[in-house]
């Protein structure tokens, strides 16, 4: 605002000279996750070609935007997937995520529903999940909804990529 509080600014800061969002690489810093304090042992891991590159994603397993994030993920070379399953939609996906996790291959059975439609196994008596851990982590890093994808120096998106911008974004992030 000014002096007298009659006029306020509102909207983004944007350096001119260099053309750079001052505000969009502010609030990119403030949501950045630490990817080495991730709880990676409560995430269904899989991966392509030397799985070199590793990527960390909060998902539903009734999000179609994840699962067509799962479907592009085929396409992208020599990454390591870590899916911290966030049933947040509501209906069946608490069970979904639960029967997911306790299946015999929890890896098989997540991309087995995501990219194949295949359902997942019933899940036959109890089985320590880690689903409580996984809303309690989102929720301190205020992941509001699926998918969410965080790259290992930090940087988060909120939402799907095609395949060209995941890779875009992971070969940014590797020069970081």
């Amino acid at each position: 605002t000014d002096a007298e509080g009659a006029y306020m600014v509102r909207g983004e800061i944007i350096d001119l000279k260099s053309k750079r969002n001052l505000t969009e690489e502010r609030l990119n810093k403030l949501n950045e996750i630490d990817f080495a304090s991730l709880p990676l042992k409560d995430a269904v891991v899989w991966k392509t070609g030397t799985g070199a590159r590793r990527i960390a994603v909060f998902a539903d397993p009734n999000c179609g935007y994840c699962k067509r994030f799962e479907r592009e993920l085929t396409n992208a070379k020599d990454v390591t997937v870590y899916t911290f399953l966030l049933p947040i939609l509501g209906g069946d996906s608490p069970e979904k995520a639960n029967a997911i996790w306790c299946a015999k291959d929890a890896s098989a059975a997540w991309r087995n529903w995501m990219v194949d439609g295949v359902p997942p196994p019933k899940l036959l008596g109890a089985c320590a999940s880690p689903i409580e851990r996984n809303v309690a982590l989102s929720k301190k890093h205020r992941v509001n909804g699926t998918p969410a994808i965080v790259f290992e120096d930090g940087t988060r998106v909120p939402g799907m990529l095609t395949t060209a911008q995941l890779e875009k974004q992971l070969a940014t992030s590797s020069k970081n």
